[in-house]
This record gives structure tokens, sequence and C-alpha cells, in this order.
């Protein structure tokens, strides 16, 4: 059966892991709990065909790849996935360490905002002002989610950490206002190019969201959903995967190949699945 699978141009390595995760994935978004030892099966499960499919492929001449180092990275990366969104406690990764990690998407976070502000220019006339008033706050909430993120990573204080989740709540609602109000312009090119950049600071966003969600209580974690007036399902049909996908592939700089880019979109689609069955 492997076999057939590797020897199949169209199904990789990370299709194969990626589809596994995702069951796991389904059944943590309909609210099926699989307890500590069906959680523990499925890593265990991922884990063990990751080793063995990674196996195969070091035995198998006609699977040399121009990125030799994307399979190996699959499996670890599919583990930290379900780590960090939430299908079971993170393990070895501090505060410190997720704070360091928002703290790392605040360049792409502030070059995202920075296209949002020079965006009214290139819109129809009769649109550009809607959509300044959507975003008219993007610069400052940013600017303040950063330095949040920077105070918290060097003084992880409960005080800090409360001021970031705050922080991060009120710039993805601010967002998700704006990703509705950009899907209301009328004129089918200023609307594709309003919700493309706005897009992509949802993208970010919802990252750091989800990284400040994994170092928070359930209490705060409710308290946070219950600040989230503008669901998430109410502006993903508005996001481009594709387009998110690139953001994180880029982030995690590994763009270029089709597997990194595979792993991308499945960390954003399983992003997506937590933060709405957390209630965001």
């Amino acid at each position: 059966m492997f076999s057939n699978i590797l020897g199949n141009p169209k199904t990789s390595i990370a299709g194969l892991l990626i589809g596994i995760a995702t069951i796991a994935g389904v059944l943590s978004q309909q609210g099926v709990s699989l307890g500590n030892a069906g959680t523990g099966t499925v890593v265990s499960l991922i884990a063990g065909i990751a080793t063995a499919l990674l196996g195969l492929l070091a035995k198998d001449p006609d699977s040399a790849a121009p990125n030799p180092g994307a399979n190996a990275k699959i499996g670890v990366l599919m583990l930290c996935v379900l780590l960090v969104s939430g299908m079971m406690p993170l393990a070895g990764c501090s505060g410190v360490t997720v704070a360091q990690d928002i703290v790392n998407w605040t360049p792409a976070l502030q070059a995202a905002v920075a296209t949002v502000d020079s965006t009214a220019s290139l819109l129809a006339p009769a649109d550009a002002p809607v959509f300044v008033a959507a975003t008219v706050g993007f610069d400052a909430a940013s600017n303040l989610l950063v330095a949040q993120a920077k105070a918290y990573l060097a003084n992880p204080t409960a005080s800090i950490l409360t001021q970031l989740q705050t922080q991060a709540v009120t710039f993805q609602q601010q967002v998700n206002a704006a990703l509705l109000a950009a899907g209301r312009i009328t004129d089918p090119a200023s609307q594709q190019h309003a919700v493309s950049v706005v897009g992509a600071v949802t993208t970010i966003v919802s990252a750091i969201l989800a990284l400040v969600s994994s170092i928070s209580s359930k209490a705060a974690v409710a308290r946070m959903a219950a600040q989230s007036t503008i669901k998430l399902a109410q502006v993903e049909p508005l996001l481009d995967l594709d387009q998110a996908a690139l953001i994180v592939a880029a982030h995690n700089g590994s763009a270029r190949w089709e597997d990194d880019r595979a792993i991308a979109r499945f960390e954003v689609t399983y992003t997506i699945a937590y933060e709405q069955r957390a209630g965001f």
C-alpha cells in the first residue's frame, strides 16, 4: 500500500501526515474528546507513521527531492502543531518561548499593516473612504500589540499576559470588522484588493491570538472568546487560505517548496479550527 502511495506523484509525505492530523483536528473541532489516552494515541500514531514513512523515503532511491530537508521536518512540525493548537498541553514550551514567537511575528505584522495604509489610493474613489474608516485603528493596535509582546518577553508576569490577551482580542475584532467591511465594497477590483490586504493582517493576528491562547488558562481563553463578538466563522469565507499559507510558510522560512507550503496550509486550517472551537 505504502509503495503505491509513495509512487503516486500527486501524493507527498506531507499530504499523508496532514491527512492523519486533520482527522484529529476535525474530531477536536466537533467537540469529540479523545481523553488523555486517546490524544496520546493519536500523537503516537502520527509519530509512528512519520517514522515509518521517513524510513521508507530514506530507502527509496527515487525519492530524492530538490528540498532534502523538507520531509525531515514534517513529523516534528505535525506534532508541534498538535501541541500548539491545544489538543494536548504544551510540552517544553514556556511563556517566554511563545512570547519570542509572537515578537518574531511582529515584522510581518507591521509590514502587512503598512500595506493596508498604502491601499486606499489604489481603490475606486467611492470605496477608499470606507476602507480608510474600517482600517484607521490598525497602526495604533499593531504598535500596542508589538509593545506588549516585547514587554511580556522581558517580564513574563500574569498582569502583562492579561494585557496581551486583551490587546490580541481587541485587534482581532478590529481586523474582523475591517474584513467584513472590505467584503461589502461593491467595486470588484477594489473589493479583491481590500480583502487581500486585510486578510493578510487577519492571518498574522490569528496566529498571534493562537499563540497567546496557548499560554493562557482555560478561564482566560473563555474570557477572551466572550470578548470576541465578530466570530472567525463570519470572516472565514473571505480569507484566501493559499495566501495565508504563503504568509505562514514565509514566517517559517520555508515558502519555496511545495511540501513546506502544504505544512503551512495545514497550520492555517488547524489554527482556524482550534480558534473556532475555543469560541473565537
